[in-house]
């Protein structure tokens, strides 16, 4: 007879529910996000806990938060839940054969007319799948993939347990309008220099986690949540900030926006990746997509003699 192991106490659902509970901030609004009775999901949560011999949650005020060991272990079971979500995924791209939605996250450095072509060659073969873009910055892209909102997600940072391949590089520039006192200086431009000026900084997405892009010194910070905002800022001379040549362009040309003549650091670089959320549950229409960026920006960068590293 063969040994098996005994069948679990606990059930996936079971830390479906508690993770709720801590994602949403209380069981009140965890019966909400999941359409059940709030009785529904303490019930479930009682149960969890009589199967578990360490406590899970304590209550400070009047919210009821995760205990040391209730973080450790709800760590570890998002971990199964999301490979349980990988499973389920899959089994429907195998089912239908073509999924009908492919989710992508685009960081919003990534040049949008490179995106408009990819999905241009992606409208006649989509099908009829759907296409949701999801526009982040930073850990919102990070968090769009460990939570498994997205298939796709075009990226500067690859998050801890992810691959992503190279697409094409990125250099950001640091720039100013013409009237703007630092231009006025008629010199190399120094870090303590930027100090005493207002730095206008896009905004990180991400809800859990927060992450910062280069340079931050300024002590005078204006924070908007969208790059072109940013950019019209800029060309109103209320600040500088380090933004993607490929998104001023015909500022620079028009002399709407000028590059600071810093002493170092003037331009940065960074590698944008294409990130599978799991890709061996990647059905086919979500493969034709990753394939067709793959082969757009492939050709952007032949035609300006840039090279993948």
């Amino acid at each position: 007879m063969t040994n098996r192991s005994p069948l679990p106490g606990t059930t996936v659902e079971q830390w479906a529910v508690l993770a709720a509970v801590i994602d949403e901030g209380g069981f009140a609004s965890a019966a909400e996000a999941l359409g059940r009775s709030q009785s529904s999901v303490s019930y479930m949560v009682r149960q969890l806990q009589e199967h578990v011999p360490v406590p899970l949650l304590e209550t400070k005020g009047r919210r009821a938060v995760l205990t040391t060991a209730g973080e450790t272990l709800l760590r570890r079971a998002r971990a199964v839940l999301a490979d349980v979500a990988s499973v389920e995924a899959l089994a429907a791209s195998l089912a239908q054969g073509w999924e009908p939605e492919v989710r992508v996250a685009v960081e919003q450095i990534f040049p949008t007319p490179l995106l408009l072509r990819t999905l241009e060659a992606f409208a006649p073969v989509s099908r009829g799948s759907r296409v949701e873009i999801v526009e982040s910055v930073l850990s919102g892209t990070v968090d769009a993939l460990i939570r498994r909102e997205v298939e796709l997600a075009i990226t500067g940072h690859v998050p801890p347990g992810f691959l992503g391949d190279p697409l094409m590089p990125l250099e950001f520039v640091a720039v100013a309008a013409p009237a703007h006192p630092l231009h006025a200086l008629g010199r190399g431009i120094t870090t303590e220099d930027l100090k005493a000026e207002r730095q206008l900084v896009v905004r990180d997405s991400g809800v859990r986690r927060r992450m910062d892009g280069g340079w931050l010194g300024s002590e005078q910070r204006w924070t908007v949540t969208n790059r072109w905002t940013q950019i019209e800022m800029l060309k109103a001379g209320l600040g500088f900030a380090w933004v993607p040549r490929e998104h001023v362009w015909e500022e620079v040309a028009n002399d709407a926006l000028r590059p600071l003549p810093l002493v170092e650091g003037g331009t940065r670089r960074i590698e944008i990746l294409l990130i599978h959320a799991d890709r061996d549950s990647a059905g086919p229409a979500t493969r034709e997509f990753a394939r067709l960026l793959r082969e757009t920006t492939r050709a952007e960068c032949a035609r300006r003699g840039t090279r993948k590293e």
